[in-house]
């Protein structure tokens, strides 16, 4: 189990108690893993590497509504032990509820830079960046 929350303490045990599923696939090939699966062993393999920062680009992409309100919540709990994670993620919900500081972009320039709590708690804000 981790130490503390703290980077650098991830071991085999402490990502199968993350992602339990994966121990139940432990035999599969990765290829033949569904999307949220392989999501979930590509996150898994680069923890127990202990990197201090986690980049995730677009990791909802393409998963089914389920897996994605569970890959939320365990990458929420990745960020309430202490990791640093950096999104760049399309899925506005996905993005608000686990983001401190937003970056909105438009054909590679920064539109919003700001906290998340602005751009959650505004709608007319929201709807103005994000057309929503």
């Amino acid at each position: 189990s981790r130490s503390g929350g703290r980077a650098g303490r991830w071991t085999a045990d402490s990502v199968s108690e993350l992602f339990p599923k994966l121990g139940e696939l432990r035999d599969r090939m990765g290829g033949v893993l569904s999307g949220g699966e392989q999501q979930m062993l590509t996150i898994a393999r680069t923890l127990v590497g202990n990197p201090e920062l986690l980049l995730l680009d677009e990791p909802s992409e393409g998963l089914a509504p389920v897996i994605v309100e569970s890959l939320l919540a365990q990458v929420q709990r990745l960020k309430s032990e202490g990791l640093t994670i950096l999104l760049a993620e399309q899925g506005v919900d996905f993005s608000l509820s686990l983001a401190d500081r937003v970056y909105v972009l438009e054909k590679g320039a920064v539109r919003f830079s700001g906290q998340a709590a602005e751009l959650r708690n505004n709608a007319e804000l929201r709807h103005k960046l994000l057309a929503l």
